[in-house]
């Protein structure tokens, strides 16, 4: 029988994240009821929140969840109840992206993430006066107490790692983390410059240290920011409120510019900057979400220097597999995620908002 539950909604005429009881369906035979225990704040959720993305409002958004199936569905296998899981993003798992191990780049990743529906056109959430709200974002809808997840978005994990850790590798760790792994690629000795000591900055500043880079340089705004990532590895950081970010990178370089860049901010400013700062043969990794006709220029001159510009979504890996590695550095004290989270009640999201918008958390994790 369907369920009420609590969740945070996503309202177009309304500039906060509303408490409510809604209505949740019993699973289809392709679903999974998954009972959140923890669920991360991203950016994504926050642009798409104000309609920088394209997900209809009004929506239950959420797409770091960590929980526990209640209940699966007759056509799921693999899952059973009472298994702990961290959610992801979904995919069809058919077309040839998906294939190839690449889900992140499912030809259908648009509507299936960002569209808020079943492929139907349904919801599986309504109010009490029985209007839908959308559900499914990236395949889980995570910021409420229960939610029907899509078996793809769903890797099983053990239970040793407390869900308000765990949540974040969900999506903003893998992506900073991968796109220094998977997509950069980066090399001991190497040098790398990363854009936005946030959740996925630090993630990508964790992974560069993993890597074996001889030189990281954090780039960022706050002090307190900056001295974490002093602590946790970086072995600079620039204040871009004293220092022209691509000036302050070439002069620690002596002008040569570093082997990669990372930007995590979503700024068009800093996309540029993280290009202009590479050595010949550098690459850089965008990372940063912006609106969808959003553009940024490179200098085709300097391209001729064999540098590359890559895009990298949720660490260009399939999170079946980034994950158990990450949460295995994890547990060897190699990647401290616990160091960047903040927790508050589901209740308290529009406080969690501020505090990140303002840059005085650096992970919100809500807890159910």
């Amino acid at each position: 029988m369907p369920c009420t539950v609590m969740a945070a909604v996503a309202r177009p005429d309304r500039p906060e994240f509303t408490l409510e009881r809604l209505v949740l369906d019993d699973p289809r035979p392709d679903e999974v009821l998954v009972r959140y225990e923890a669920a991360g704040l991203c950016h994504t959720d926050l642009e798409a929140a104000v309609g920088h993305v394209p997900t209809p409002l009004p929506a239950v958004l959420g797409h770091e969840g960590a929980g526990v199936v209640e209940a699966v569905g007759s056509a799921v296998t693999g899952l059973r109840p009472g298994d702990r899981v961290l959610a992801g993003l979904d995919s069809c798992g058919s077309c040839p992206n998906c294939l190839r191990g690449l889900p992140m780049y499912c030809e259908h990743h648009i509507p299936l993430n960002f569209g808020a529906r079943r492929a139907d056109g349904s919801t599986g959430l309504a109010d009490t006066d029985g209007t839908p709200v959308g559900d499914h974002f990236f395949g889980q809808s995570s910021f409420a107490t229960h939610g029907l997840a899509h078996p793809r978005s769903l890797i099983r994990v053990d239970d040793d790692i407390r869900p308000e850790v765990l949540a974040p590798f969900g999506c903003g760790v893998i992506t900073g983390a991968g796109a220094v792994l998977n997509s950069l690629r980066v090399r001991p000795g190497s040098t790398v410059a990363v854009f936005g000591p946030g959740g996925v900055g630090f993630s990508a500043l964790m992974a560069a240290v993993v890597a074996g880079a001889a030189r990281i340089i954090v780039v960022g705004r706050e002090a307190d920011r900056l001295a974490l990532a002093r602590e946790l590895g970086a072995t600079d950081t620039l204040d871009t409120g004293d220092t022209d970010p691509v000036e302050g990178v070439l002069e620690l370089t002596g002008g040569r510019g570093v082997d990669h860049s990372v930007e995590c901010t979503g700024s068009l400013r800093i996309m540029r900057a993280a290009t202009d700062v590479l050595a010949p043969l550098g690459s850089a990794a965008v990372l940063g979400v912006t609106e969808a006709e959003a553009t940024f220029e490179v200098n085709a001159w300097e391209l001729l220097k064999g540098r590359t510009v890559t895009g990298s979504v949720m660490g260009h890996q399939d999170p079946a597999v980034l994950i158990p590695r990450l949460l295995a550095l994890h547990r060897e004290g190699c990647f401290p995620v616990d160091r960047l989270v903040r927790t508050y009640p589901l209740a308290d999201i529009n406080t969690a908002v501020k505090d990140v918008r303002a840059g005085q958390t650096v992970k919100a994790v809500l807890t159910m």
